[in-house]
């Protein structure tokens, strides 16, 4: 299930901006972010994660970027695609195999 973002992709970006022209302003990056937040209607710690999002994105900081962490996430959803297709061949080559042994004693 999708979120729904409350803010367009526009507002993030003036808001994170905004925090990286005012971080020399203030004496931590948390003071920066709590001066803004209010200004763009959002909480504190919601600005926080977006500047973290996108110092992640531009490489200031350590973690995969947006782009990786899709990658990563689809890579999983056909990881788990294919061992449940590997799990139902299985269990079907079993049934066959148990259905030829049981023609043969039959013969």
């Amino acid at each position: 299930m999708k979120k729904t973002n409350k803010y367009s992709p526009e507002v993030r970006e003036r808001a994170v901006r905004l925090v990286q022209e005012s971080k020399g302003q203030h004496p931590s990056l948390w003071a920066a972010v709590e001066s803004i937040a209010p200004k763009i209607g959002c909480s504190s710690q919601t600005l926080l994660d977006w500047v973290k999002r996108y110092e992640m994105d531009t490489g200031q900081r350590d973690g995969l970027t947006t782009d990786e962490r899709e990658e990563f996430k689809r890579l999983q959803r056909e990881v788990k695609e294919l061992r449940r297709a590997n799990e139902i061949l299985k269990t079907a080559s079993a049934f066959f195999a148990q259905a030829e042994l049981d023609r043969k004693l039959k013969s």
